[in-house]
């Protein structure tokens, strides 16, 4: 099976190569993905970086004085806290683990931006959301390919007591997008802690009904094609200043990266050179057998 994103991509890895450090058979995993619109990878977060994740959040949520969302669809009994990445380091190993990110380059691609980063924690009573997707504003016809992938991180266990998202399988291949009040038969995405969930940005799918008496935290890690616009605009969210101490991956899943040597550029310069890196060649200085090589994958 090949990537799953535009023809002429850039080549990808192998699956031996992606799935090396923890045992994961990409190649299965994807073909559920494309079947389903969903996949778990369970226990590929080591837990001394879950608990560090979950004790940040509370260190953020303390100092910032962050309280429940005031409208329903965020969730009345839900804590969530947006722009992570402006929160600390311990939060800018999500987007670039080696467990998740080569996955996403493989539904996406590998010029693919961070769309947005932020947590979700579910609090005892916490109802269900309605059944929506993530796609559902982007005005193309549906079903296609992926413009967007969620990847959400398990930081407790995943029970449908304590609220797991409901999945509507299969429902990435439907023409429209879900009615607010539609019944459709879910399943619920449980999970231990340190793993995580990758599901199509056009899957059907809500937040479960916390009926527990324990928080649920997660962490919802969503990807985007690096044509399109980013959720939140991580260009302005984070200063200058802190996005230059980030490792070059993040900085260019940021935004501070040029998509297929074109989109994205600073004065005819990619972006990242306002960071003190090596930035790439775009499109124009690259020689005509380099513009228009041809790709047949």
């Amino acid at each position: 099976m090949g990537p799953v994103g535009l023809p002429g991509d850039t080549q990808p890895k192998t699956g031996d190569e992606m799935s090396a450090n923890k045992g994961i058979d990409l190649e299965a995993k994807l073909a559920d993905f494309e079947r389903d619109g969903f996949v778990v990878l369970e226990n590929v977060i080591d837990m001394s970086l879950v608990e560090e994740i979950r004790e940040e959040l509370l260190r953020v949520e303390r100092e910032h004085e962050i309280g429940f969302r005031d409208t329903d669809f965020e969730g009345r009994q839900t804590v969530r806290i947006y722009n992570l990445l402006a929160h600390g380091p311990s939060f800018w190993k999500i987007p670039i683990h080696e467990a998740v990110l080569p996955f996403a380059e493989r539904v996406l691609d590998e010029e693919l931006l961070l769309s947005s980063i932020s947590s979700i924690t579910l609090c005892p009573g916490q109802g269900a959301q309605p059944l929506h997707a993530d796609d559902q504003l982007i005005p193309v016809p549906k079903p296609h390919q992926p413009f967007t992938l969620n990847c959400v991180w398990a930081i407790s266990d995943f029970t449908e007591e304590n609220g797991a998202t409901r999945l509507v399988p299969g429902s990435h291949k439907e023409s429209g997008m879900p009615d607010f009040d539609i019944e459709a038969d879910t399943v619920p995405g449980e999970m231990p802690a340190g793993s995580v969930i990758f599901w199509h940005g056009s899957l059907w799918h809500a937040g479960g009904n916390n009926r527990s008496t324990d928080r649920r935290f997660a962490i919802a890690n969503y990807y985007c094609a690096g044509f399109m616009r980013q959720q939140e605009n991580q260009l302005l969210g984070i200063s200058p200043s802190e996005a230059a101490k980030m490792p070059r991956r993040l900085q260019e899943l940021c935004g501070y990266s040029v998509y297929r040597g074109l989109y994205g550029h600073v004065d005819n310069a990619d972006p990242i050179k306002m960071l003190g890196q090596e930035g790439s060649r775009l499109i124009w200085q690259r020689g005509y057998d380099e513009m228009y090589e041809s790709r047949t994958e």
